[in-house]
């Protein structure tokens, strides 16, 4: 008799309103095995494993556990049928050890002693590195990943959901999650990750899922699988993950950046001795880990954030003459063409206002061109239209509220309002966050077309992969130094991974490969 699935999906059905995120979904997750789900953004992952989780009510449909039907109305039901769930953000409290995190919720008295010698047990089954007593601020993110998926470990979960869980990675952090993965496989645990990255898809799961607005569309065994493969279930047709890199023409140095300090508002440094140079018809990759001084690097570069020594040099293509950004403002600065495209967390926290429209969004750049009272729409109005056109922004019309567009379409229409300003220098942080993988490779050529027309394009991006790819040179910053400048077309993920981590206490760093 063939043995019951950990988790079976019959027929789920969910609903927001008008949003049907998922319908009539059906899924088998085996034990011993590490299944991957995946779909273009917005195709109903995070919110299928939310019902498994607990955290959503299905409107319709059945769920199994081991053959059994339940029902999970609360994580604390999850909890009960020995599923956990590791979230992209991590739900933990910093002053709190690692040990004091991982009881925290559970009823009855615990003993922090007994507690760590559990952690300490759970760690070395699988091979995690964890110090039971470090506070939660003294971490990386890897550590505080580690404690995440003990926690739910130690409260006995044999059904194991992680959403994205490589997103702020190092390759090297990334091997060892894989490692410690391998070993829960193989001691029986049903494991689900929710990842765009196809590459770790084919490296690390056995089987993988595909849903497409909402619809389970198949199961694939991983090692019959392709990237090509997936991606085209994924979208529905053929997508060419090629990225075309042209050698530089004539680069010319536009931008030059000397001996940065910026301290934030807490008085902490964040940016140190920041040095390096942006060059015309090139795209500079910019890798580190997240939070380690990229934001405020763009923005100390736009204007928007103090300096406190140094130097910020431009040269200016028109007149040839050297400009001192930091004696500007935003608005002079956007006005000799370095133009900042930021994608936050918070889409619509920076550069469009949720409230209105894509053209008045347009006009948000150039109102102040008007020659009289009144405003001119025709012109944001074509530009909104094109942008809808070209990024294909799925949306009712160009008067639509930003707001009611999703993520990935917000996305697109900042980043194609920036580049339609034909800037001479275009800094974009990480343009394609949560975009699904037909949009992010229209970003990329995108990009491509900038550096080709003779743009400095100064690029953030998360995966490493994309910034060997796309981009001349990488620039990687570790906890606000430079740590490192590399050739990205000999460089490796490794070298880079290092240097994301490498210390700079006794002045290492500098130009290394070009």
């Amino acid at each position: 008799m063939e043995k019951a699935p950990a988790i079976e999906l019959k027929n789920i059905t969910k609903t927001f309103g008008r949003i049907v995120a998922n319908h009539n979904v059906n899924l088998k997750v085996n034990r011993g095995e590490i299944m991957a789900i995946l779909g273009e953004n917005g195709s109903g992952k995070t919110t299928l494993m939310n019902m498994i989780s607990g955290i959503y009510f299905p409107d319709s449909g059945h769920i199994f556990i081991d053959g059994k039907e339940v029902v999970i109305a609360s994580p604390k039901d999850s909890y009960k049928y020995g599923i956990g769930m590791i979230h992209q953000h991590f739900k933990l409290v910093d002053v709190l050890s690692a040990a004091e995190n991982i009881v925290l919720g559970l009823h009855g008295k615990y003993n922090i002693k007994e507690a760590s010698r559990e952690v300490a047990r759970i760690a070395s089954l699988y091979g995690f590195e964890i110090d039971p007593a470090k506070k939660i601020y003294e971490m990386s993110v890897s550590e505080k990943q580690t404690v995440e998926i003990i926690k739910v470990l130690y409260r006995g979960a044999d059904i194991l959901i992680l959403d994205e869980p490589t997103a702020v990675l190092t390759p090297q952090e990334t091997a060892k999650l894989f490692a410690v993965l391998r070993r829960m496989k193989e001691d029986g645990k049903a494991i689900v990750i929710i990842t765009h990255k196809l590459h770790e898809v084919l490296s690390i799961s056995d089987r993988v899922a595909v849903l497409r607005k909402g619809e389970y569309i198949c199961t694939l065994e991983t090692k019959d699988a392709t990237e090509a493969s997936l991606t085209e279930a994924m979208v529905g047709k053929k997508v060419a993950l090629d990225i075309d890199r042209a050698d530089p023409v004539d680069p010319e140095d536009r931008l030059i950046v000397k001996d940065l300090d910026c301290i934030n508002r807490e008085g902490a440094k964040v940016l140190d001795d920041v040095s390096f140079t942006a060059r015309s018809g090139e795209i500079l990759g910019i890798a580190g880990i997240a939070g380690s001084g990229q934001r405020e690097l763009l923005e100390a570069i736009a204007g928007l954030q103090h300096v406190e020594s140094g130097e910020i040099t431009y040269k200016d293509p028109k007149t040839g003459k050297a400009e001192n950004l930091r004696d500007k403002t935003p608005m002079q600065i956007r006005q000799l063409g370095v133009r900042l495209s930021f994608v936050p967390e918070d889409r619509l926290g920076m550069g469009l206002v949720g409230s209105m429209d894509i053209i008045d969004n347009m006009m948000l750049r150039s109102y102040r061109k008007g020659k009289s009272a009144f405003l001119q729409r025709k012109e944001p109005r074509d530009l909104a239209n094109e942008i809808i056109k070209s990024l294909e922004v799925v949306t009712p019309s160009a008067t639509t509220p930003v707001r009611r567009l999703s993520g990935g379409n917000v996305q697109k229409v900042l980043v194609g309002r920036e580049i339609a300003a034909t800037p001479t220098v275009l800094m974009a942080a990480y343009p394609v966050r949560g975009l699904d993988i037909n949009s992010s490779y229209m970003i990329y050529n995108l990009l491509n077309q900038q550096k080709e027309r003779g743009v400095a394009v100064i690029f953030v991006g998360e995966d490493l992969d994309v910034l060997i790819d796309l981009c001349d040179r990488i620039l990687v910053i570790g906890s606000g130094h430079v740590t490192g400048v590399v050739d990205a077309r000999t460089t490796t993920k490794e070298e880079i991974g290092l240097l994301m981590t490498k210390s700079v206490a006794h002045g290492e760093g500098g130009e290394l490969n070009g």
